[in-house]
Order: structure tokens, then sequence, then C-alpha cells
């Protein structure tokens, strides 16, 4: 349970919280007073509006230059990646065979099985070579590097 006392100072506490909310203190290297107004600059008239303060700024240094001029915005520099690296060449045939040979030949060799149908035996062990090389093939084309914790799976 809490006591009165600690219930009035929280009530007290927020209540300043509430009472002081939007007030600007006054620092020491900012004018108060009167000057305080002067000091703050007026608001752009399109806030945000890059361009808009370019062109006034080009129209402030040169008040006689031409119209074209004025209009001219010097261009900014921005961020151009880097190329990005060309994508590697997909070896599909490969591992759809290998793929296969994981989950087909197994079912394959199932429906043989359940179904009892008089294969050679070259067929069965044909089966289980294709998904011991399948298996095989996809263990070693696994990347060898362990994985980066901070990949998020962006890259390519």
């Amino acid at each position: 349970m809490s006591r009165p006392e600690d219930e009035s100072r929280t009530e007290q506490a927020w209540r300043e919280i509430v009472e002081h909310y939007g007030e600007r203190p006054v620092l020491d290297d900012e004018p108060a007073g009167d000057d305080a107004d002067a000091a703050v600059p007026e608001p752009d008239p399109e806030p945000g509006s890059f361009l808009a303060r370019e062109r006034q700024d080009v129209a402030d240094e040169d008040p006689d230059a031409d119209d074209d001029v004025r209009d001219e915005v010097p261009s900014v520099e921005r961020f151009r990646p880097p190329p990005a690296p060309p994508f590697p060449r997909p070896r599909t045939w490969e591992r759809g065979v290998a793929w296969a040979g994981i989950f087909l030949a197994p079912a394959v060799a199932l429906v043989i099985g359940l179904f009892s149908v008089p294969v050679p035996a070259v067929v069965g062990w044909a089966l289980v070579a294709w998904f011991v090389g399948g298996f095989l093939y996809l263990v070693r084309e696994m990347p060898r590097s362990p994985r980066d914790p901070w990949d998020d799976g962006s890259r390519i």
C-alpha cells in the first residue's frame, strides 16, 4: 500500500511536468528579453523546399543576373552506390537433378515397393546411387564459411 504523502508527491511531480511542458529555458549564449524574438529566424514560406532556398541564394548573390542564371540551381552531390556484382550463373540443371535424387528417388522406390512392381536390380541400385549422389552434391555445394550473424538475407 502506498502512503498518502507518496501519492501527493507523485501528483505534485506530475502537475509540475504538465505546468512546465513546452517551456523553453533561456540559455546563457542566447539573448534574453526583447532581443530573443529578433534572433529567431523567420521560417521558410515552404518548409523543406530545398530548391526554393537554393534559388533564393543564387538570386541574392547577384541581383543583376539574368533570369536564366537565377533559375539554375547548383547540383547536389548525391550518393551513388557502387555497381552491383553480376548474378551468379544458376546451376539449375545440376541442382534440379540433385534435389530430385533426394526426394524423387525414395518416392519412386517406395512406389515400386508398395505395388510390388518387378524391376531389375540395376534400377534399385540406380535409385540408391541417385539419392546418395544428389545428397553428396548438395553437401559439396554448401558454403564453406560460417554465416555472418548480422546478415539479414538482403544481399544477393
